[in-house]
């Protein structure tokens, strides 16, 4: 399939609730039938944007035509919908001069930005951090998201030095999964104007927004959309009572979705709602174990029974 034309939208600043599409597979396969049918799905929702190949679109899996095709089929599909909600690419490694050449040669995809985790494994220094995002954001004109999440790199890019690289053009913003409170509420108070936190930890979702947390990139929100929405909107318009009445419906699901490792159990659910066409994944990901199917199988019982 041949990428559309990039389109010059850009987005100032990432606000509201962002869905890490899941990525479908069959018989070994990316399945473009299903992610069609996933796009066509949550493009009705009023998401404010789509992140792919992130870390729950398995994107240490898929190889680079792979990737290619995941970004053109759901900018494709979009067209076809007439809508314009917002791509970002999810992108990681621990080779900074790799990482700035490949920037340039994605020029031409119909991406808004790029969502780039902190180097992994590697555990560089604060002054190592600063330079590689640095050198990325000099590498590319479309808008970065950091992803800060020390749990899986082994790194916590701390605040002096992610409000430094908030003073870059290029960074507008940061998934924040630093899993210290402390630290996500002093980036929250002392981030500039156009540099937006999005939580990235689900099961706080409600407590970052009543912080001021400028939205939400979480894998979650595949189930219950339209809750996770109604929550944005309810921040949005200033009605707390309304935000907590529709977090507390939901406050169980992240730890069931989480239950074993994402997006395994998130798979299953859509698979068993008819979204996707199978729940496979690739190895090292393995699928839900049986107790977990069936846990997860009593919840969308429920949950139908409630519509």
């Amino acid at each position: 399939m041949e990428i559309p034309a990039f389109s010059a939208r850009r987005q100032a600043s990432p606000q509201g609730l962002w869905l890490p599409l899941i990525t479908p597979f069959r018989d070994g396969e990316l399945d473009e039938a299903s992610l069609r049918l996933l796009v066509r799905h949550y493009a009705g929702f009023g998401l404010d944007g789509l992140v792919l190949a992130g870390t729950t679109g398995e994107s240490l899996t898929l190889d680079d035509d792979e990737t290619r095709r995941l970004v053109a089929t759901t900018a494709d599909e979009l067209a076809r919908l007439g809508q314009s909600l917002p791509l970002y690419l999810g992108l990681s490694g621990s080779n900074t001069r790799k990482l700035a050449k490949a920037l340039p040669r994605l020029a031409d995809w119909p991406v808004d930005g790029y969502l780039i985790a902190c180097p992994y494994y590697s555990r560089p220094s604060q002054v190592g951090l600063i330079t590689h995002f640095t050198a990325l954001a000099e590498s590319s004109d479309r808008p970065i998201l950091i992803y800060n999440i020390p749990y899986r790199t082994g790194v916590n890019l701390g605040n002096e030095a992610m409000l430094q690289l908030a003073a870059l053009p290029g960074i507008i913003g940061a998934k924040d999964c630093c899993a210290d409170p402390a630290q996500s509420a002093e980036l929250v108070r002392r981030r500039p104007s156009g540099f937006a936190v999005l939580t990235g930890e689900d099961a706080f979702y409600h407590a970052a927004l009543a912080q001021g947390a400028d939205g939400a990139i979480l894998a979650s929100a595949h189930v219950g959309t339209a809750s996770f929405i109604a929550i944005r909107d309810a921040f949005r318009r200033g009605d707390a009572a309304a935000a907590l009445a529709a977090w507390q419906d939901l406050a169980d699901l992240p730890a069931l979705l989480f239950a074993e490792p994402n997006p395994a159990p998130i798979k299953h659910w859509l698979w068993r709602m008819g979204l996707i066409d199978s729940p496979e994944l690739r190895l090292p990901m393995t699928p839900v174990s049986p107790a977990l199917a069936a846990r997860l199988d009593h919840a969308i019982d429920r949950m139908k029974s409630a519509a």
